[in-house]
């Protein structure tokens, strides 16, 4: 039988990329997107793919920070939340952006298996395990749904 934190690991990597029952994870999301595509916005002030991406794998940052105990600031790139995508498609910057967020992903993993049984004890930690799967389906959705708007015509 799986325990509690194999289930919340489990849960996290179907959500990011291991096959799974409700469709595409996040890096299915973005298999085949090319820059001009990740930079793309369906609409003035709205999020492109390229900054979803990135808040994504913050999220996954900030959730490692808070159950490591690591220091604020530690974040590869500077701000928090949300950052600007580049003014121009560059294939070597989206590639590095997609690294980004598979070295945070994998970081974020490593900390949750080697947390002890008792954290799940703590109510606001359960739900930040449980809530990360989450943000990347919910960020999963828009980027679906950001690609198919690209492929109905101009914004």
């Amino acid at each position: 039988m799986a325990t509690a934190i194999e289930m919340i690991l489990a849960a996290l990597d179907e959500a990011y990329e291991k096959k799974s029952w409700h469709g595409t994870n996040l890096r299915g999301a973005l298999r085949r997107v090319s820059p001009a595509q990740a930079l793309w916005r369906p609409g003035e002030r709205r999020l492109n793919i390229w900054e979803l991406a990135l808040h994504a794998a913050y999220w996954k940052y900030a959730v490692r920070r808070r159950l490591s105990g690591e220091k604020r600031g530690s974040f590869p790139l500077k701000g928090s939340n949300f950052f600007p995508s580049p003014a121009r498609a560059d294939e070597d910057e989206w590639r590095a952006a997609l690294a980004l967020l598979d070295e945070q992903h994998r970081s974020l993993r490593g900390v949750i298996a080697a947390l002890p049984a008792k954290t799940l004890d703590d109510g606001k930690k359960r739900h930040m395990l449980t809530g990360i799967a989450a943000h990347d389906l919910y960020h999963t959705g828009q980027i679906q749904l950001i690609r198919r708007l690209q492929s109905s015509g101009p914004a």
